[in-house]
């Protein structure tokens, strides 16, 4: 299966439907593996795939072309999902190099047997002529692994660029334009959050370096490709690499008898401020996934847990975990939670907060058992509190 993008040159990858985890990244809708074929006076396959599907990516140059007489690989990331089959795909191209940066080359070393492998090193601003055609290299360091980059045909205004614009959607039409384009920024907006999201000022330097370019296509290496909709997401992009926060609180908890839910109850009703978002998320019942896309852009958080065993409850602690290594900045924060005969899990919640470099506004809430309305009337005061800086943080209206 091939699909062409423009005269030349076509998409080549693999759709995987069945994958529902990508190291802990829920991918409910699955994902592509995207690798594409230029064919000029020389021809370059554009990245690869994951290792199990190298036969598939064969099948589909050979409906194209022999194999055979690629004369260039381009690498563009050394992550296994783009790159787990080299080996395979070089070994079928005989006649073919490898062309990658430095740091490119270095990795897939650690990864591959490379001995014997013909290479060509390419630095920021290296072009590599293919006739008609000219690859034009642009090295986007940490957007998200040292050795990423992006290459640039200007004779197509095609961007291949890697990792930054994708998603995880699996579908059989390739384009933005063939699918509901509500979900795909959707997926865009998650895949931000859970991938991009730690390097966000070194993709906003990746935007930057390609801020010039005359760009009508953009093919991503997972999900479908940009040719319609490239405006939106270059501007949804603008918007998260910049960490300005939007006007909304999401609300995280877990509960063991309820009272921590009441709580949550009482922290929604007085955040509900009009022109504030207001999630309320059980973090049992939904995945880390979900829980970073909702987090990321927030202005504000309120984190609750029953406490079990002296701390807050697992899942919970799975969240922080995940939160610590994603990083999201400028937020304001209220902790809460319950407890029977022994405390622990405000606690917790407290010390999290304060290690994500958060603005923690007040010392947290504290039930014993059920929570009085005092302590319900507490609650709906700081959701106000939260509504208030959400506000402000955001820059809209007060």
């Amino acid at each position: 299966m091939h699909v062409s993008l423009c005269e030349g040159i076509d998409w080549v990858g693999f759709v995987d439907w069945t994958v529902r985890d990508f190291h802990s990244y829920s991918t409910e809708r699955g994902t592509t593996y995207n690798a594409y074929l230029i064919r000029d006076e020389q021809t370059a396959l554009i990245d690869t795939v994951k290792e199990p599907y190298g036969a598939m990516l064969l099948d589909n140059i050979a409906g194209l072309i022999d194999p055979a007489k690629v004369d260039w690989v381009v690498c563009n990331h050394a992550e296994p999902d783009h790159s787990g089959v080299l080996p395979q795909v070089l070994a079928a191209m005989p006649n073919a190099t490898l062309v990658c940066n430095a740091k490119c080359l270095s990795a897939l070393a650690k990864h591959y047997d490379t001995t014997g492998w013909k290479t060509k090193i390419v630095a920021p601003g290296d072009t590599l002529s293919l006739g008609k055609r000219t690859l034009e290299f642009i090295n986007t360091p940490m957007a998200h692994w040292p050795e990423s980059m992006f290459t640039y045909v200007r004779q197509d205004k095609l961007l291949f660029s890697m990792d930054a614009f994708g998603q995880h959607c699996a579908t059989t039409e390739r384009f933005d334009d063939e699918n509901c384009i509500g979900t795909v920024l959707e997926e865009a907006r998650t895949y931000y959050a859970n991938i991009l999201m730690p390097y966000g000022a070194s993709t906003h330097k990746a935007m930057d370096s390609v801020s010039g370019l005359d760009i009508e296509i953009i093919a991503t290496s997972h999900g479908v490709i940009w040719r319609s909709h490239i405006p939106k997401i270059l501007e949804a992009y603008r918007q998260w690499t910049s960490g300005k926060p939007q006007p909304k609180i999401i609300i995280l908890y877990d509960t063991m008898w309820e009272s921590t839910a009441a709580m949550a109850r009482a922290f929604e009703e007085g955040a509900a401020t009009p022109g504030v978002h207001v999630k309320v998320i059980h973090v049992r019942r939904n995945t880390l996934t979900t829980i970073a896309a909702d987090v990321f852009d927030a202005a504000a958080v309120a984190v609750g847990s029953a406490t079990l065993n002296g701390t807050m409850m697992p899942q919970l602690g799975a969240v922080f975990a995940y939160l610590h290594g994603l990083k999201p900045t400028a937020k304001v924060a209220v902790g809460f939670g319950s407890y029977g005969w022994g405390r622990g899990s405000a606690e917790a919640i407290q010390e999290n907060l304060e290690g994500l470099k958060w603005n923690v506004l007040r010392t947290p809430i504290k039930s014993q058992y059920r929570p009085t309305p005092e302590i319900l009337a507490e609650c709906r005061a700081a959701g106000a509190l939260l509504a208030q800086k959400a506000l402000e943080m955001s820059g809209a209206s007060v």
